[in-house]
C-alpha cells in the first residue's frame, strides 16, 4: 500500500517544476507583450505637489556673469519646469546632456537640475565642458532630496506644472528616440 502512495508523490515531484516553469513563462510573456514601456515605472508622486526641499547652489557655478542659484520647491511654481537629476560621474547623464542644452533654448520651458551625490569641482567641470542648460542647480550631497522625489538612479527627469505638481517622470537618459514623446508631454501641460 505504501508503494501506491509513493507513485503519485514521485510523479508530482517531476511535474511540479514543469508547472512552475510554465506559470513563470506565462507571466513573462504577458509582461513582454503587454505594450507597457518598462522604462515608465509608475510614480505615486504624479499629480502631487513636489516634495518640500531647499538645496544650496553648486558652489562657483556662474552663467552670464551671475552665480547660478540653488533650488527649492518654491522655485518650481509659476511656469512649466523640467527638473533633471544628474551627476558628473553618470555616463548616461553625459549622453543626454546635449538634448537638455537644446531643450533649455525654448523660452517657454525652464530647465533646472538637482546634482546628486557629486563632487563640486567635477560637477562644475562637467557643465563647463558640455554647457549649462540649468537656470538653477541644487546640490543634493547625500541624495536625500532625490529619494524624496522617488529617484531610482541618475539620470531622471521630471516635468513640473506651473502649479508645482509633478506631471511626468522620465527614468533614464533622454535620447533622440524618446525626446519627441517627452516634448509632447511638455506641450500637454497648461501654461500659467
Amino acid at each position: 500500500m505504501a508503494e501506491a502512495t509513493e507513485r503519485p508523490r514521485s510523479r508530482l515531484i517531476f511535474i511540479l517544476p514543469g508547472l512552475v516553469f510554465l506559470a513563470l513563462a506565462g507571466l513573462f510573456a504577458v509582461q513582454l507583450f503587454s505594450g507597457r514601456n518598462p522604462a515608465e515605472l509608475p510614480s505615486v508622486l504624479i499629480n502631487k505637489p513636489v516634495p518640500t526641499f531647499n538645496l544650496a547652489p553648486l558652489d562657483g557655478l556662474v552663467a552670464n556673469g551671475q552665480a547660478v542659484p540653488g533650488l527649492s520647491n518654491e522655485d518650481l511654481k509659476g511656469r512649466v519646469t523640467v527638473v533633471n537629476v544628474w551627476a558628473s560621474w553618470c555616463g548616461p547623464c553625459r549622453q543626454e546632456h546635449p538634448l537638455l542644452v537644446d531643450l533649455a533654448k525654448d523660452p517657454s520651458i525652464r530647465v533646472v537640475g538637482i546634482n546628486q551625490r557629486d563632487n563640486t569641482d567635477n560637477a562644475r567641470r562637467f557643465l563647463g565642458s558640455l554647457g549649462n542648460p540649468y537656470a538653477a542647480v541644487g546640490v543634493d550631497p547625500n541624495g536625500r532630496t532625490s529619494i524624496d522625489w522617488g529617484v531610482y538612479g541618475v539620470p531622471e527627469t521630471f516635468i513640473v506644472g506651473p502649479d508645482g505638481t509633478i506631471r511626468h517622470k522620465h527614468i533614464g537618459p533622454l535620447t533622440p528616440e524618446n525626446l519627441g514623446a517627452f516634448k509632447e508631454r511638455l506641450r500637454q501641460i497648461p501654461r500659467a
